[in-house]
């Protein structure tokens, strides 16, 4: 199971990659971090600076066919630093477009919005991110993790760290099938 990591070069949460990341390697996945752009991105404890992560492939050279499912961890400046970037939106979209599943968690469906896939869908997120979803076509509900299984591709939703055991448990299985 290789699991693409989408983030932008810096603003990620780090618990929303490290801890999903972790999950993927536990259940003998092959977790890759994608980015914009080559190097190393910086995540955030919050507003805080935090650890840097060496990104294995830029988004431009990876293919959405490679990959058992896509992770998209959240933090405020990533999802929105992704969704201005064509490169990441179009291969974001590709995984609905393969029906492949994607998991996202907090602030990250701000790049699901700008990738056109939140239509008739019903995710959760960071609350602050509920009139974005809805005016997307989207509805939005406050669970801790939400599954929703509108064609073409499963979509898996978290709201927060909090919910982060939650989402780890309930994506694994998804991206195993």
């Amino acid at each position: 199971m290789r699991v693409a990591f989408l983030m932008a070069p810096e603003g990620v949460e780090q618990v929303e990659l490290t801890d999903p990341w972790q999950a993927v390697v536990e259940a003998g996945g092959e977790p890759e971090l994608l980015s914009t752009k080559s190097g190393r991105v910086q995540a955030f404890h919050h507003l805080d600076k935090a650890d840097t992560f060496p990104v294995d492939r830029t988004v431009a050279e990876s293919n959405a066919e490679d990959y058992a499912g896509l992770v998209l961890p959240g933090g405020v400046a990533n999802p929105d630093a992704l969704r201005m970037n064509k490169s990441a939106v179009a291969f974001v979209r590709l995984f609905f477009d393969l029906a492949k599943p994607v998991a996202a968690i907090c602030h990250a469906p701000w790049t699901l919005v700008e990738a056109d896939v939140v239509g008739g869908r019903t995710l959760t997120s960071w609350p602050s991110l509920q009139t974005d979803i809805r005016n997307a076509g989207g509805t939005w509900v406050d669970e801790e993790v939400e599954v929703c299984r509108a064609a073409p591709a499963t979509l898996i939703t978290s709201r927060k760290p909090a919910d982060l055991k939650a989402f780890s448990s309930t994506f694994i299985p998804e991206f195993g099938k």
